[in-house]
Order: structure tokens, then sequence, then C-alpha cells
């Protein structure tokens, strides 16, 4: 109470900082450099599997009320069925172990095969990885049951924004995909510059945007990645903000 002055700045530094990031598209644009990174390539003729990154899930709920249920990155599951069938050969790979930190959760793999097998799905084309509980893990792990043979692509599948950190890391674990970005959270072109007219929207992208960036410097400096901010080979990556052409294989 003897500060008042500084403590009157630091509510007004407090307020200023929260309006920004509610009211402005900084969220959006830090999203958006982020889901920009790997855009969605041009689908060969033939593949062989599909990996899908387990997040689809809510394993709260599953393991309370018995029953699974969609998160927000839904799109995850979802796009590897539609995929699954165009390609009736291709293998299904889902990675999804018990990542609960402070108490013990369910792996995601159980809603994953519930969701897959009561989608039509053949039980002989889905590999499930329970055990990885983090994206270096799921690479690794991954790259061991897939077991890819030389010419063979397998798609890779995960939310656009988290995209870059998985590739950074399938490439530490010498396990060459074709990256297939789902789960966009920004618009693009320049609505990406308008923010959404609900504040909290604006606060969710910044929080998801700073973790992930924090993510990527983590994984770096333990060596889980091949790169600060891994990015497609040998392409031109479009700045956020601007529309990105598909590009071939990368990764």
């Amino acid at each position: 109470m003897r500060w008042k002055r500084s403590g009157l700045t630091l509510v007004a530094l407090a307020l200023a900082s929260l309006a920004v990031v509610s009211l402005s598209p900084l969220g959006l644009l830090m999203m958006a450099s982020l889901e920009d990174r790997f855009p969605r390539p041009d689908l060969p003729e033939k593949i062989a599997g599909i990996v899908v990154l387990g997040g689809a899930f809510d394993t709260r709920i599953a393991r309370t009320r018995g029953r699974s249920e969609f998160n927000e990155a839904a799109d995850r599951a979802t796009e590897a069925l539609i995929l699954a069938r165009r390609y009736p050969e291709a293998k299904i790979l889902f990675s999804g172990g018990d990542a609960a930190i402070l108490a013990q959760d369910i792996a995601e793999t159980l809603s994953a095969k519930e969701f897959f097998l009561g989608a039509g799905l053949s039980p002989d084309r889905l590999i499930l990885d329970d055990k990885a509980r983090d994206t270096f893990e799921n690479a690794v792990f991954a790259r061991q049951l897939a077991d890819p043979k030389p010419g063979e692509t397998w798609l890779l599948i995960t939310s656009a924004f988290h995209m870059a950190r998985a590739v950074g890391c399938f490439r530490q674990a010498d396990f060459e995909v074709l990256p297939y970005p789902v789960d966009y959270r920004t618009p693009g072109g320049a609505e990406v510059w308008r923010p959404s007219s609900a504040s909290v929207r604006n606060v969710e992208k910044v929080h998801f945007a700073i973790r992930e960036y924090l993510g990527l410097l983590a994984y770096r400096l333990q060596g889980r990645t091949d790169a600060l901010f891994p990015a497609p080979a040998g392409a031109t990556v479009t700045p956020a903000g601007s529309s990105a052409p598909a590009s071939g294989t990368a990764g």
C-alpha cells in the first residue's frame, strides 16, 4: 500500500496486456505462423499407412463416464477415417498412451479403437500404440510398430499448429513421413488480421501458441527435434497471413 504509484502502474500494464491479448489478432498471428509452416500436400496415388497422433479424445470423460468423447482436436481422428476409406489398403497407426501427470488416466487408444472399429475399419488395418506419452515417444514407438519399408509413403496426421514439432521428432526417429495437417484454428489470408469477437477465444489462441513455442524450444534443447522450428524439406515457407500453395512430399 505504500507503493501506490508502482501498484497502479503494474495494474495498468496488466490491463493493457490483457486488452492486447483478448482484443487484438495477436493470438491468430502467433497460431497462423505455426499452422502455415507445413501446408497440406497433394496426396499420392498410394500410401502404406497413416500415423495419427493422439489428442482427439477426452480421456478424463472416457475414464469417468465409461464412454468416448471427442475434444476440439477431433479432426485428427475423423480426417484419418476419411483417408482410410480413400486408401483401403493403408494401415492406420494411432499413437496415444496415458499422458497424465498428476493423476492416473487411461490410454487414448481405448477411445480410438472404439471409434475406428465402430466406424467400420477392419481390425487388421488398425495398429495401436498405448505407450507413447509425448510427441517424441509418438515418433519412436510409431516407427517401431510401422516398420516402414524403403519407398513406402506414410502420412502423419496431427493438428496444424503442432505439426512442426511432430515432424522434427519423426525426423529424429528416422521415420520419413508426409505431413498432413488438420484441426486448423486460424483463418487463411487477410482474415487472420481480424480477431474473433469472443475475447476468450483470442486469449486461448495466445495460450496454445506460447505453449507450442515453448515446446519447440524445450524439445530442441533436449535433442528431440532436428531444428528449432522444423520446416518442409527444400520448401519456401509462406509467411502467416498469406495464402499457401500445396507442396509435395516433406518430412
